[in-house]
């Protein structure tokens, strides 16, 4: 059984004393039925699971980033036979609800900083069945809660870390704690340091300056990837992306990293990138390019002109193709997906394995940029992709705009194509 320390200010006991008694209704969870809390009315339901939000911060729309969460959660139970989560900012308790009823958590640390959610979070958490081995509620700061597990040598295979803003603080304490092999769900919600706007914050925070950039939202991305591989570096610890989500609401950046020992002389896919203002070429450059910095397609005395750099930022694959197809799988088996059900899971289950090709560069090209570089009316999406791809080209839709298209094909030869394809007469 596991021995908890000094640092919970509450009783260890998940129930309280002097709970009234509840009234309950049945819900079907995947194949279990549950009993859910009914007597607040301040409910919310999410796949099928009720809960109170009370004064906690709760966003319907963030449902989709649990949902990931929980595929990639339930992936590595079956691959390794176990699931220890820590859910560093609980809230009301809903993500640790799912990692136990979904994900099936042999054990979940449910914290959150505020104890005035104590209640809220152990009712929710109450729908679990009464194994006082299965969960336990803290409230501490989150730095402090990591620390002690790694200190006590309590590690686990995920932790999930939903903070605000562009706190990179809890980095190094969160890979501490991280069982070898396992899962770190991180989050950041600063659309300005992802634009360019704030260069030197994103600097301080992530390592990262970021210039501002026609594809900000998946600089984001990459901008939190890279900030914890060079937090895992000093660990001696190197992590990839399993998958990376963004969110247009709030802006949120939510990643999924696997960290493990890195292999000698492994590509750490760690780097620059450029993009020209005049041309609209972006490309990635290594450490060993420093100095050598331009753009390709301009070769005039002044083309670094309107050339940018951002960086260094992670510039591999954002998603882990092995990982999604498994997580399309387990969503197909639980209904989330498929005959009707869940058609934006799936659409952005299939992006994101279209994204995984290892040939397609950071970046993507938004139509309407082409369309005015080029000043002209563009061909349809799908009739570009499908061109560029029995040209040889990977091209692949962005879950990140609806409206982009991502390629290692550059802009001036997509442009050209653009052209032909516009003045060819469709039957």
């Amino acid at each position: 059984m596991l021995v908890l320390h000094g640092y919970f200010p509450k009783p260890l006991s998940p129930y309280p004393i002097g709970t009234p008694k509840l009234e309950t209704s049945t819900v079907l969870c995947k194949d279990r039925i549950l009993k859910v809390n009914c007597c607040n009315p301040n409910r919310q339901t999410e796949r099928g699971i009720e809960f109170d939000i009370g004064g906690a911060f709760y966003r319907h729309e963030s449902s989709t980033g649990r949902d990931l969460g929980i595929l990639a959660a339930s992936v590595y139970r079956q691959s390794k036979g176990g699931l220890r989560v820590l859910d560093a900012m609980c809230g009301c308790g809903i993500r640790s609800c799912r990692y136990l009823m979904e994900a099936e958590a042999d054990f979940v640390l449910a914290n959150d900083a505020n104890d005035e959610y104590r209640d809220l979070i152990v009712g929710n958490l109450k729908q679990v069945e009464r194994d006082e081995t299965r969960w336990v509620v803290c409230h501490s700061e989150a730095n402090r809660v990591l620390t002690e597990r790694y200190l006590q040598r309590d590690f686990f295979d995920l932790i999930d870390i939903d903070s605000f803003g562009s706190e990179s603080m809890f980095l190094r304490s969160a890979m501490l704690a991280l069982r070898l092999g396992g899962l770190l769900y991180l989050t950041n919600t600063d659309g300005y340091s992802s634009g360019g706007h704030r260069p030197r914050h994103s600097l301080d925070a992530y390592g990262a300056f970021v210039r501002p950039l026609p594809f900000a939202n998946e600089i984001g991305l990459r901008m939190l990837i890279g900030g914890a591989v060079r937090e895992a570096a000093v660990l001696g610890y190197h992590v990839t992306p399993l998958f990376s989500y963004y969110a247009y609401h709030g802006p949120v950046f939510r990643v999924m990293l696997r960290m493990n020992r890195p292999k000698i002389l492994e590509n750490r896919d760690y780097g620059f990138i450029g993009y020209c203002n005049r041309c609209g070429h972006s490309q990635a450059f290594s450490w060993e390019e420093l100095g050598k910095i331009g753009c390709s397609c301009c070769n005039s005395e002044g083309s670094r002109q309107g050339f940018v750099v951002s960086g260094p930022l992670w510039i591999g694959p954002l998603h882990s193709s092995d990982c999604i197809t498994q997580m399309l799988d387990l969503a197909a088996e639980w209904g989330w997906v498929g005959n009707g059900a869940g058609v934006e899971l799936e659409k952005l289950l299939k992006h994101m394995l279209d994204e995984s090709d290892p040939r397609l560069p950071p970046g993507y090209i938004k139509l309407d940029e082409m369309t005015r570089r080029a000043k002209m009316n563009g061909p349809p999406l799908r009739m570009l992709m499908r061109t560029l791809q029995e040209m040889g080209y990977a091209a692949s839709r962005s879950h990140i705009a609806s409206s982009a298209i991502k390629t290692d094909c550059g802009m001036a030869v997509l442009i050209k194509l653009a052209k032909e394809l516009v003045s060819v007469p469709q039957s």
